[in-house]
């Protein structure tokens, strides 16, 4: 997330282990053939199995930017106070999803809490060829904060009461998992979470989703509550540099 483009992580794909950094140009330089080789090398030299997934990762200090989103937090916070939502969640989607910027994914979602455009008429915005809210900052915190209170935290309760598994609202595992439905969808997440066959809650669980593909729950849906804790790290990290220079 601090790293730039210029450089990547080489690492194992079932549980994030980094075994190294490389530049991106001598990483593309080698080939197709020479990736494969060095991945080879990589899996001889930590007795990995044939098939372990070894992945190179670029550098995205040029779109995650703590620094820019903190007076977009300072908004959307009161925002999902008043509509009985932790700000937690306002603070992570905004550090993942466009910081600091209003973009549009390749999927189509938009804004800066990156709605979905049939998400969005569903939350009661207005999107068609003359006008699209989700834009408009306030509107579309609004909206996503209707979103986790009427269906990503319902759903969340609703999933884990199927499986039998006890938890608590105000525990990190717990967000985790909403902002896996704020992503995913539901539907994804529950078949992700079924696949995993575990019956108790906590931070395993998340970490077990990391490594779990299930519908459509892939790479994307498996790193969203890494970069959740990866941003807010971050975000820590920028908030007690700038403490550091007041003092």
């Amino acid at each position: 997330m601090n790293l730039s483009p210029d450089s990547g992580i080489v690492s194992l794909a079932a549980n994030r282990t980094i075994y190294c950094t490389k530049l991106t140009t001598s990483w593309d330089l080698l080939g197709k053939q020479g990736q494969d080789q060095f991945r080879d090398s990589l899996r001889k030299l930590y007795v990995l199995g044939d098939s372990a997934s070894v992945l190179f990762t670029k550098g995205k200090n040029d779109f995650y930017d703590a620094k820019s989103v903190v007076p977009q937090i300072d908004r959307a916070i009161p925002i999902f106070i008043h509509q009985g939502v932790d700000p937690f969640y306002a603070q992570a989607i905004l550090l993942i999803e466009s910081p600091g910027k209003v973009m549009k994914s390749n999927a189509g979602a938009f804004g800066p809490f990156q709605l979905m455009k049939s998400v969005a008429i569903q939350m009661g915005l207005k999107v068609n060829k003359h006008i699209d809210e989700r834009k408009d900052f306030e509107k579309s915190s609004w909206a996503a904060a209707k979103l986790l209170r009427t269906i990503c935290i319902p759903y969340t309760r609703s999933m884990l009461a199927n499986l039998g598994i006890s938890y608590d609202e105000n525990e990190l595992w717990f967000r985790l998992l909403v902002l896996h439905v704020y992503h995913a969808g539901a539907g994804n997440v529950a078949k992700a979470l079924a696949a995993t066959d575990l019956c108790e809650g906590g931070m395993f669980l998340i970490q077990k989703l990391w490594q779990t593909k299930a519908g459509a729950f892939g790479k994307s849906s498996q790193s969203y509550s890494q970069l959740a804790i990866a941003a807010f790290l971050e975000l820590d990290f920028e908030l007690g540099r700038n403490l550091s220079r007041i003092n």
